[in-house]
């Protein structure tokens, strides 16, 4: 860093006595920023946008350690960690809740995150909302509704896990100290008007931007912003009507549909409709997924396309290689008798397991999101040099591992790379909205409004789909609705926002959680990272209950 330094001491050095005479020496110039002032045209909106994708695909990215993702599982009713050795700074806090500080990284990160995209956003509306770019009025909305469709996402994450936080509606270009806590109606409104901005204004996923490749359909559409209005409506409460209404926006639009047949690069080996949408080369709507709403994109080797910005490369367009498939899967290959292979989902090495509930509670057995093909229970010896290939690993048998190697997994995030056997990079797409949720989200908001008919009638269309049994009026409650969710989108949701969101974290760990201690209604939200605190010395930045 000294030597960076120095270098640039000497750089402007010799620029000063070689330009000394030249009047307009201070006079600026931006080149390569995007302060508001340089965005002036639509080349350059769009490549703030694609930064702004970017940053957004990090949450999913951050490598940090794989605790980072299976924080936001473990310590809720889905997952835990059965091998104390995996727990680390990032795990600890969110299973033995009464070590959650201030100090919690996980916090931190979020927040740092949250207000990074919310900035970026920031920057780009205020460009494309002043008097002096050049990109033409019909596309001036569209890039508008794209930031404020971020800016919402990053606020509600906010609002979601911390509460009431700073609103900041300009960019910020300087040093500020006096942060307030705003008023949650305020924010929660804040929230509402941009996603109502985005819905109106944004084009449909078939009317999206183009590139070389085709279509972008990771751009953000109308669909994206009507799905997210509606759990911001469900969450704020009172306006349950109106998220009903969203759902159906996305529903009546016909542009989605759920999978309901077999399809894709692997429609001919066993399998079925509800496992072909996580394979590899079927997650996007251009391979045949018409019940993908939102997927970011990954490719191998360092290729970035649909305007994602993500990749599968350490230090191309992220922060670090994703690990959803480590997390997940099992580490069945450190199993005497078992080898790497694709059929069982590549390299994992179970941060996470299933709880108890997830695996002997709550599935039918001819529900098909049970079937072998979406949730591995029974694993075979694999190598054809050990004396027990192709008989069935007994869990309860001397020497084979149960708290890692031979584990039940999700086969949701299964991927595996001949060219990577290890398993280094992931280059597995992330299905970040699907129809699935749009009608457990309708559910919901049914539900709430006492429509519990109607509330059966849309659980019953997943239901059906996934050859599970009918169910009526009365079977329908927030519980059931949870549960559902747990059915149709486990390894999807951030299951611990859906809890926060719902206010059902405490309730819902009694009789299903494995592990954990200390949990309190406090845990509802996260602290606000104590550094945030200590920074804004010119005003309070209050801290939440129990923190």
């Amino acid at each position: 860093m000294k030597q960076n330094i120095k270098s640039l001491i000497v750089l402007v050095l010799l620029s000063v006595f070689s330009t000394a005479c030249q009047k307009d020496f201070l006079d600026e110039k931006l080149y390569s920023s995007f302060a508001p002032e340089s965005l002036t045209d639509a080349l350059a909106f769009d490549a703030a946008l694609i930064g702004l994708q970017n940053k957004f695909s990090e949450w999913h990215t951050f490598t940090g350690d794989q605790g980072w993702l299976a924080c936001w599982q473990v310590g809720t009713d889905v997952a835990y960690n059965k091998a104390p050795a995996d727990l680390d700074i990032w795990m600890v806090p969110y299973t033995n809740y009464a070590s959650l500080t201030s100090t919690d990284p996980a916090a931190s990160y979020a927040w740092t995150w949250a207000y990074q995209i919310i900035n970026n956003a920031n920057t780009i509306i205020a460009g494309i909302e002043s008097s002096t770019n050049t990109v033409p009025d019909a596309t001036k909305k569209a890039i508008n509704g794209e930031a404020r469709f971020y800016r919402a996402l990053a606020y509600n994450t906010l609002a979601t896990v911390f509460g009431s936080v700073p609103i900041i509606k300009t960019p910020i270009t300087g040093p500020k100290t006096d942060f307030t806590r705003s008023k949650i109606a305020e924010l929660n409104q804040f929230i509402i008007d941009d996603l109502n901005f985005a819905a109106t204004n944004l084009p449909t996923i078939e009317n999206v931007k183009t590139n070389s490749k085709g279509k972008r359909y990771s751009s953000a559409h109308s669909a994206m912003a009507n799905q997210l209005l509606a759990e911001v409506l469900l969450r704020t409460g009172g306006k349950d009507a109106d998220a009903e209404a969203a759902c159906n926006a996305v529903i009546n639009s016909k542009d989605f549909s759920l999978t309901s047949a077999r399809f894709g690069v692997k429609s001919g080996a066993p399998g079925d409709a509800f496992a072909d949408m996580f394979i590899y080369g079927n997650q996007r709507r251009s391979q045949g997924n018409k019940e993908a709403i939102w997927v970011l994109e990954m490719e191998n080797p360092n290729t970035v396309i649909g305007g994602t910005g993500s990749n599968s490369a350490p230090g191309v367009g992220t922060t670090g290689i994703p690990q959803q498939r480590r997390v997940w899967g099992s580490r069945y290959h450190q199993q005497a008798g078992m080898l790497l292979c694709d059929s069982l989902g590549g390299r994992g090495i179970s941060r996470l397991a299933l709880t108890n509930w997830v695996l002997n509670g709550i599935y039918e057995t001819k529900d098909m999101r049970n079937s072998p093909y979406n949730l591995r229970r029974d694993y075979y010896y694999n190598n054809p040099t050990y004396a027990r290939y192709g008989q069935k690993v007994n869990p309860n048998e001397a020497g084979v591992d149960t708290n890692r190697f031979i584990v039940p997994q999700i086969n949701k995030w299964n991927q595996y790379d001949p060219n990577d056997a290890f398993g280094f990079a992931m280059i597995k797409d992330f299905i970040i909205m699907r129809l699935g949720e749009t009608y457990l989200l309708k559910a919901e908001a049914q539900f709430k409004q006492g429509k519990l008919a109607e509330a059966a009638a849309t659980l019953n269309i997943l239901r059906a789909r996934a050859n599970a049994t009918p169910i009526t009026s009365t079977d329908v409650t927030m519980d059931f609705i949870l549960d559902e969710r747990v059915r149709e989108l486990i390894g999807e949701e951030n299951r611990r926002m859906t809890l926060m969101r719902t206010g059902t974290l405490v309730s819902r760990v009694v009789g299903r959680g494995q592990k954990i201690t200390g949990v309190t209604a406090n845990n509802l939200l996260l602290p606000i990272p104590l550094s945030e605190i200590q920074l804004n010395k010119d005003a309070t930045l209050e801290q939440n209950p129990g923190y």
